[in-house]
């Protein structure tokens, strides 16, 4: 069953873009933000939103369609539903916890119970065949109110047009309670304000606990028509005319005449400090009342930033590919105000700072996104990149250390490891210009020599790696920890600090301790030294209670992004590493192994998750570079698509979107902090990369098709291209590599001499 709904977007003709066949679709046109909002059966399915946003915005204005949201549908809509209870203004993209679903409003008509504290009482079916969504747009027919909504936004604020049927009685809920009510983390409002400023103006705040511990947010809305009378209620208790209102559990209902048949329109700033900043984002950023020139706005917007990449496939290919990097550029999100002030990361959160210049940013998902999503914003982003550089250390000036998983400006302390490490280090070893240098370096280096929740810098230091029954998840922790201690060795040692380059290179081989010889497995070990049995490298940990954090020992083994020929020896060499490659992508597992963090599978391979994001291309550095020419075409083919369970797990903040794209590309970063891609199978005829220096860098695959996945040979600039890796340098210089592909694996990329290096930085 195809649960696609196709996007189709109205642009006006001067937007059309030109190719030397003629007239051809732009880069939104491809985009379905429908791909991975619900799975066809049960199961993961990208845990994303269709609403609409601007690029890495602050507002994610998108439909809920439930309000018992647990853990598997997090973006608040699952397209598998049929009803929706409104409309709130942020939301996560594909993350493995719920948050945010701020400020919910839902028009509707006529009599309804208005001391209802219960959303979906005011609930509206809608059908997918009335419903559109392009970026930065969203439109839905409510047919039990026989209402059209529309939805566009701006970085710091939404905008609706709600179109009422003639003769019903107009109104706008505005509910301050909803939120996640289900599963671990359950928020709860701590206080709300809601306050009618006059007949146009509605303003106001809630402070909300949840999986942010504390988060704030304020709200200023202007309506196009004037508010004929509200009624607002505190847990169903109600109050008729009310100019404010506080409390917990706050709603008000707002009247409006549409007897002109105009439709009513309502524009909302939001933000993290104050309503007045609430106010000022937007009225700097929605100046006037045109829907349609704010909507244009975001789609130019978006197709600024989508056609940096300019690709020729087949048009499932392409939606698949556009809406990828659509997803990439969704988060972090921005945080500060127009003004530049930001809600500070300190521990009572109530200090206002000013980021100086720039854009403060949050939501960092960084176990996921160190690994792809970032690299790739080095080649597409690099001004955003170190802004978000720069606000990962303003969280270690008033915490002392990176974020781990930071969400509206604090961090929740999510998943293991720092690896914002390996950001900040690759960002800098690439030279990305306006990072202070000095000050990264401090902060990696004491953010690794800080202990924080899953990161006990004494008990590494002290065994040398980490004992399970001092520290759960031990061997993911001993195998992540060891890789971001390699990446602060790396800026040390181009920094001339050669006594911390040692300390961290010796961290960085830590690894080596929990490796059983016997058993050819990374293992778990107690405080004395001693294996922990019994042990099993199927079973699977989740977070915490177990030596894996969500994976096992068979996709944990490959970890060692750092040093993987040091890998390879511990293996037994490339025969031995080969053969254990080929075993984990056919060995089965038995179901009751298998826990809800995994999905996507070839084998043990578990796509849907980041611990096996790296695999498939390490066959090259065993001299096998066409065994990662076909799993990586077979992923791309298999485990995505275009219809809303496009995804085979958690999207999870753009990574696995970015995967998608860099494998599309043709190459992948391994080790995302080393300067190096690992070659894969480049899926498009032709792929053009509009980089931000001026240049272009394009990679075109001859005779590529679903049979025709295996390189042939291949030409840098009209030479020969030998190695199966190329390296940041070679991409920001320009130029066009060219693949001849066919049928049959062959021999390109197999000598030593063409393996990839472990970095170009040392």
């Amino acid at each position: 069953m195809n649960v696609k709904t196709k996007i189709t977007v109205s642009v006006v003709s001067v937007l059309l873009v030109f190719s030397a066949n003629g007239q051809s679709r732009k880069a939104i046109d491809y985009v379905n933000p429908f791909i991975g909002t619900g799975a066809v059966e049960s199961g993961l399915s990208g845990n994303n939103y269709p609403g609409a946003t601007s690029p890495f915005g602050m507002v994610q204005l998108s439909p809920d369609t439930r309000t018992e949201i647990d853990w598997d549908r997090n973006a608040g809509y699952d397209y598998n539903d049929n009803s929706i209870v409104g409309f709130s203004h942020t939301h996560l993209s594909g993350t493995g916890l719920a948050d945010f679903f701020d400020i919910l409003f839902m028009p509707v008509v006529g009599k309804i119970d208005e001391s209802s504290t219960d959303p979906t009482r005011f609930q509206s079916r809608f059908s997918h065949q009335q419903e559109h969504a392009s970026p930065g747009y969203y439109q839905v027919k409510l047919l039990d109110y026989d209402i059209n909504a529309e939805l566009t936004a701006t970085t710091r604020a939404g905008f609706h047009r709600y179109v009422y049927p003639a003769g019903k009685q107009a109104r706008l809920i505005i509910n301050l309670n909803h939120s996640r009510k289900k599963g671990s983390w359950d928020t709860q409002i701590i206080n709300s304000q809601l306050r009618q400023v006059d007949a146009y103006t509605i303003e106001g705040y809630r402070a909300i606990t949840g999986w942010a511990r504390l988060r704030k947010v304020y709200f200023y809305v202007r309506f196009s028509k004037p508010v004929l009378r509200n009624i607002m209620t505190d847990g169903g208790i109600i109050y008729r005319e009310s100019k404010v209102l506080n409390g917990r559990n706050l709603k008000g209902v707002f009247d409006f005449d549409t007897a002109d048949n105009e439709p009513l329109l309502a524009k909302i700033g939001i933000s993290a400090t104050s309503i007045d900043h609430a106010k000022q984002n937007l009225d700097q950023e929605i100046k006037g009342w045109d829907f349609d020139e704010v909507k244009l706005a975001a789609q130019n917007q978006w197709e600024k930033e989508l056609e940096k990449i300019r690709v020729e496939g087949t048009e499932n290919q392409k939606e698949i590919f556009y809406t990828a990097l659509y997803h990439a550029f969704i988060q972090p999100n921005t945080m500060s105000d127009v003004s530049g002030d930001y809600m500070t990361a300190g521990f009572n959160n109530s200090n206002v700072a000013h980021s100086g210049g720039g854009v403060h940013y949050s939501l960092f998902s960084l176990w996921d996104t160190y690994r792809a999503v970032h690299p790739l914003y080095t080649l597409l982003q690099p001004e955003r990149d170190v802004d978000f550089i720069k606000s990962m250390i303003r969280q270690y000036d008033t915490e002392g250390y990176l974020p781990v998983w930071q969400l509206w400006g604090q961090d929740n302390y999510c998943m293991i490891g720092n690896h914002a490490i390996p950001v900040v280090v690759d960002a800098v070893l690439k030279g990305l210009p306006g990072i202070d240098v000095p000050k990264a370096y401090e902060a990696v280096k004491n953010s690794s020599l800080t202990s924080h929740l899953n990161s006990p810098f004494e008990v590494w230091e002290k065994y040398k790696y980490m004992p399970e029954n001092i520290q759960s998840q031990s061997v993911s922790l001993t195998l992540e920890m060891a890789f971001d201690d390699w990446c602060v060795a790396q800026l040390a040692l181009k920094l001339g600090k050669q006594a911390d380059y040692e300390r961290f290179t010796a961290r960085s081989k830590y690894y080596r301790n929990l490796f059983n010889a016997q058993t050819k497995f990374f293992q778990p070990k107690n405080d004395r030294g001693e294996w922990i049995e019994p042990f099993d490298p199927l079973k699977y940990g989740s977070n915490g209670g177990h030596p894996f954090t969500e994976g096992n020992a068979w996709q944990y083994f490959w970890y060692v992004p750092q040093d993987v020929n040091d890998l390879i020896r511990l293996t037994g060499g490339e025969e031995a590493f080969s053969g254990k490659l080929d075993q984990f992508f056919s060995l089965k597992s038995n179901d009751g192994e298998v826990n809800s963090n995994a999905s996507g599978f070839i084998g043990q391979y578990a796509h849907g998750n980041e611990p096996s994001h790296h695999v498939a291309y390490l066959y090259n550095y065993a001299g096998q570079p066409w065994k990662t020419q076909f799993y990586t075409a077979k992923i791309m083919k298999e485990l995505y698509n275009t219809t809303s369970a496009g995804y085979a797990g958690n999207e999870d903040c753009g990574q696995m979107s970015s995967w998608y794209v860099f494998s599309a590309l043709g190459f992948y970063p391994v080790n995302p902090a080393s300067g190096v891609y690992v070659i894969g199978s480049p899926l498009f005829r032709s792929a053009e990369i509009r980089l931000t220096n001026g240049k272009s860098f394009t990679v075109k695959a001859e005779n590529v098709s679903d049979k025709n996945i295996y390189i042939q040979s291949a030409t840098l600039n009209g030479k020969p291209f030998l190695n199966n890796y190329i390296t940041q340098k070679q991409l920001l210089d320009g130029g066009i590599l060219i693949f001849k592909m066919g049928p049959k694996p062959s021999t390109w990329g197999v000598k030593p001499a063409n393996r990839p290096v472990n970095s170009i930085w040392n």
